[in-house]
């Protein structure tokens, strides 16, 4: 990225100058601003800022810099000369409030040697620098070919080094290729802030050319499906009229619809709003032969346990498209723990192979039974949607549990219909002080029998799974500003929110969690994450590893090979065809990014062609993504597939 240094300056000029840039230095030395100022100026911009005030120039330059730092700076630059006192006070500060620490070094007579420059190199980093900045002054040929030398040594993202002066003038812009986060430039050659330094709009010119960056705002997000399909069976077996506002049609949600018609409800939409009037469910109030769940495995799972509570004979259970593909994953053990039987009409099919159709053979039985969770929540929710029907008590353990805030959707859904389940969450020492979901290891639900589904009035949440592409669009290649998100939402995708904000992208939210939320580019690194529990993300989260420079690790392979597609395999051979490099070990896929900016000045975009769609709509979505940064066409063979979740994906993505 190109970051504008910004020097004596009021703080009006300062705010009318950054909408028009990507990211900018502030000399804090060489513009007064009063303790409010700062407070304003770091605290409201979106635009990624550095807070740089150099210690021979301002005496109170650490009481500046911790000012700035507290006021929400991004970066603050601190020289490697400042005392170590100081160093440490800043590195604090740094922790503190999340702010990237810049330990710089600058010669503004000549380039020290090679062993000098690394010596330089490992001081800065011993001196807690996130990024390290080295600028020498080229006096001979050698001069930067030795700075430049330096990006041998780090990992990518972590060092800027380039040299001043005419000579070393091209060595700015070979920063970004070499891997550096950002380079500097000027408002205008008057304005130079360093011998050599180019112009913000000849930097751009040479490293952006004609490409495009996207700008989009107020894109309104769907409906969650998560929440919508969930609220609308939950409504199907309600006593009385239910109401669900916020409603967007998809395929899923849709065949929701179907199945709550197919048990006996009323149904009715106008517009955006459900109504919906149930059938007082209890247990063996159904004669059912067959129910079809159109292509939702959530929607299968869901359903299994409900028909074995509330039929009086076997269902056969059908579906279409890629869920005939797809085995329902430990139902067989799962079910049997309960008394329910399945059997499927693929006679051959290994018991825990079972897949669509199949039949469904109740009652379920009420009780205690232990159940592995690493094939997922689906079925479990299905569980607690239909035990608390059943005339007695149950207890439920899921051991090594997956998907965790799905399932307390569900509880959290059934809640509102008038079902009461407790539940106790249980993990290793790490989990009880950080209350992170992915080191619990089992969850207890106790589920009291003899309840009854009550109608229910309520907004359905817009979904952070369709959400996610835009987001990660706008953290990439541009400005992207969503609507309707809740951030305090127990969807799982919402950890898309976090996982940008820890690969470095500008995220920022006004009036309240459920105003606009705004991505900008900023300068990203490589990151890790666990994806156990929001699988869907996995895709997007692969494209996005694709543009942060570094090694990226992401886990949760083993969840993903059994969606609408082996998704594992086709992220794989989707960033490999692209020029990607990809390794999966196990459970955990490594991928080794670029930024943008490098790619761009080494010829190395994401390659374009034609890519299969696998009739799964997540792949499309991330593809649509890649392309924005490809150097050719991206032909999809079934963008269309994209309706199961987001019928009007491709539409709104056009507009950015």
């Amino acid at each position: 990225m190109i970051c504008t240094s910004i020097q004596n300056k009021e703080l009006q000029e300062i705010l009318d100058l950054l909408p028009q840039l990507e990211m900018a230095e502030i000399r804090l030395d060489r513009c007064a601003l009063d303790d409010e100022e700062l407070e304003r100026l770091f605290s409201d911009s979106d635009v990624p800022l550095i807070a740089t005030c150099r210690l021979a120039e301002e005496p109170q330059a650490p009481e500046i810099l911790e000012r700035a730092i507290m006021a929400g700076a991004k970066y603050v630059d601190l020289e490697m000369e400042a005392p170590a006192a100081v160093g440490r006070r800043i590195r604090e500060a740094c922790r503190e409030y999340g702010t990237v620490l810049i330990r710089s070094y600058h010669n503004y007579e000549d380039t020290p040697s090679r062993a000098v420059l690394l010596s330089l190199l490992e001081r800065a980093r011993s001196f807690g620098g996130e990024v390290v900045k080295i600028v020498t002054t080229a006096t001979s040929a050698q001069d930067v070919p030795a700075v430049l030398s330096l990006y041998e040594h780090v990992q990518p993202g972590t060092l800027v080094a380039f040299c001043m002066g005419e000579k070393g003038r091209e060595s700015r812009l070979e920063a970004l290729r070499h891997g550096a986060p950002f380079t500097y430039a000027c408002l205008s050659e008057q304005e130079a802030t360093a011998p050599g330094q180019w112009t913000t709009e000849d930097m751009r010119e040479a490293v952006y050319g004609p490409f495009r960056f996207v700008q989009a705002a107020g894109l309104p997000m769907p409906s969650s499906k998560s929440f919508a399909q969930r609220a609308i069976i939950a409504a199907a077996l309600a006593d009385g009229t239910s109401h669900l506002s916020g409603y967007s049609p998809c395929g899923d949600n849709e065949s929701a619809l179907a199945v709550a018609r197919a048990l006996g409800a009323e149904v009715q939409v106008e517009g955006s709003l459900l109504s919906i009037r149930g059938i007082a469910a209890q247990p063996g109030c159904l004669k059912l032969s067959e129910l079809h769940t159109g292509e939702s495995g959530f929607l299968t799972r869901l359903m299994v346990p409900l028909l074995s509570a509330l039929s009086q004979e076997p269902v056969r259970v059908t579906g279409e498209k890629t869920l005939l593909n797809r085995p329902l994953t430990s139902a067989h053990d799962i079910m049997a723990a309960f008394g329910v039987r399945l059997y499927p009409e693929d006679t051959a099919a290994r018991p825990e192979d079972c897949r669509l159709p199949l039949k469904v053979a109740g009652p379920i039985i009420p009780g205690r039974a232990d159940v592995s969770g690493k094939g997922g929540s689906q079925l479990i929710s299905g569980l607690l949607a239909a035990l608390p029907l059943m005339p007695e008590k149950s207890v439920l353990y899921v051991h090594d549990p997956r998907s965790i805030p799905y399932l307390f959707i569900t509880v959290d859904v059934l809640k509102r219909f008038g079902i009461k389940i407790g539940s106790e969450m249980e993990g290793d020492e790490d989990f009880l002080e950080t209350q992170d979901w992915s080191r619990c290891t089992g969850i207890t639900f106790r589920i009291k029998g003899g309840q009854r589904y009550t109608a229910a009035d309520f907004s359905i949440e817009a979904d952070w799974s369709g959400a996610a592409p835009f987001l990660t669009a706008g953290a990439v290649f541009g400005d992207v500003e969503v609507e309707g998100l809740d951030t305090q939402s127990l969807q799982a995708d919402i950890s898309m929110m976090d996982i940008l904000m820890d690969a470095g992208a500008s995220m920022s939210q006004l009036d309240g969690p459920a105003g606009p939320i705004h991505v900008k580019r900023a300068p990203l690194n490589a990151f890790s994450t666990d994806l156990n529990n929001c699988p869907d993300l996995f895709p997007m989260v692969a494209v996005l590893a694709a543009f942060c420079p570094g090694e990226n690790h992401i886990l949760g392979v083993e969840r993903l090979r059994h969606k609408e597609t082996d998704r594992a395999a086709a992220i794989e051979q989707m960033l490999t065809k692209m020029g990607v490099n990809v390794v999966v070990n196990e459970d955990e896929m490594v991928v080794y990014g670029k930024s943008l900016t490098q790619r761009l000045l080494s010829g190395e975009l994401l390659k374009g062609g034609r890519f299969p769609s696998y009739g799964d709509h997540r792949m499309v979505m991330a593809l649509r993504v890649a392309a924005l940064g490809a150097s050719g066409p991206v032909l999809i063979d079934d963008p269309t597939c994209v309706a199961k979740s987001f019928p009007s994906f491709n539409e709104l993505f056009e507009q950015l």
